[in-house]
């Protein structure tokens, strides 16, 4: 049965027209776009496109698209993001490491497969978005209400980015923070914790719809690798299972334990020399005999071939 994978890679590889070349490119610029317009009008131009599905069903539908391009909140709380120039340096700093991550996703997978699985992204954020503002109270009002009806941004859709690049390059090295150098396994590792406490602390207290949007990213990322996987762990589980299965000779073991129980490892055929007598002989198997048999280096080239 074709997997969804499969299925996925078939559908890329039948249509490479359907894919957008350099998506990643214009989400960047739309990003610096609406950043630089938020600076001047002090964040008017994010709140008339981001996800908000109360005015979506208002019928302000661009919202469905135009939220990608909403820069995300940089630095949180730190004393860098509370100054212009720290939150540009910040903005600036992710930006580019996102389009270098998408860049490097479209030439390894072709531009329609990015665009799939960006696309896909968008979609289940659009629908769990959907589905969290649904489910919330109404009663919710003032600054409580304008954190539930923004139910929906790039974050973890980015995140998926980088999982997907970190499986493809798990040792290539990048800079934190363009200073600290570290190998990108163990930024996806560290970022897995927070994703993973992202889904466990609200399934915890209780409140499982603020789960929902890192399930979804995990399940974009998941369509597209699972059979990778799955493959990868089945060949780890097939060479622990050779390295520790009975059958498997040991050969330096193995060796050991015959060079004890004969007092030699090698012995010529034609005059019986072995290591024990001469440790600094060499001695080879002939590929032309009939079995293995072991000649010294005075007779491996002068000796009669055992057929």
């Amino acid at each position: 049965m074709k997997t969804l994978s499969r299925w996925i890679s078939d559908f890329c590889y039948k249509h490479p027209n359907l894919g957008i070349p350099e998506l990643i490119k214009y989400v960047a610029v739309g990003n610096v776009v609406v950043f630089v317009g938020d600076m001047v009008t002090q964040g008017m131009i994010s709140q008339f496109i981001s996800f908000y599905p109360e005015l979506i069903f208002r019928g302000q539908i661009w919202r469905l698209i135009t939220f990608i391009f909403a820069p995300l909140p940089v630095g949180g709380e730190s004393m860098l993001s509370q100054t212009i120039f720290g939150r540009t340096f910040l903005f600036a700093l992710m930006t580019f490491f996102y389009y270098w991550i998408g860049t490097s996703l479209e030439r390894q997978w072709g531009s329609t497969r990015f665009t799939v699985f960006y696309g896909l992204g968008v979609l289940f954020n659009i629908i769990s978005g959907i589905i969290i503002y649904l489910s919330l109270p109404f009663q919710a009002t003032g600054a409580q209400f304008g954190f539930y009806v923004e139910t929906a941004n790039m974050y973890y859709v980015n995140m998926s980015l980088f999982f997907s690049f970190a499986t493809l390059y798990p040792d290539m090295q990048v800079n934190l923070y363009g200073i600290i150098p570290l190998k990108v396994k163990w930024l996806a590792l560290i970022d897995l914790v927070f994703f993973g406490y992202a889904i466990v602390s609200p399934l915890i207290s209780g409140q499982w719809l603020w789960a929902l949007m890192p399930i979804v990213a995990i399940l974009n990322y998941l369509i597209f690798f699972w059979e990778d996987l799955m493959n990868t762990l089945g060949r780890k589980s097939a060479q622990v299972k050779h390295r520790t299965s009975a059958q498997t000779i040991n050969f330096k073991k193995a060796q050991k334990e015959l060079r004890e129980r004969r007092g030699y490892l090698h012995k010529c055929a034609v005059c019986g020399v072995t290591d024990q007598d001469d440790p600094n002989m060499e001695f080879r198997y002939c590929s032309k005999c009939s079995g293995y048999y072991c000649y010294c280096a005075n007779h491996i080239n002068n000796h009669t071939h055992v057929q």
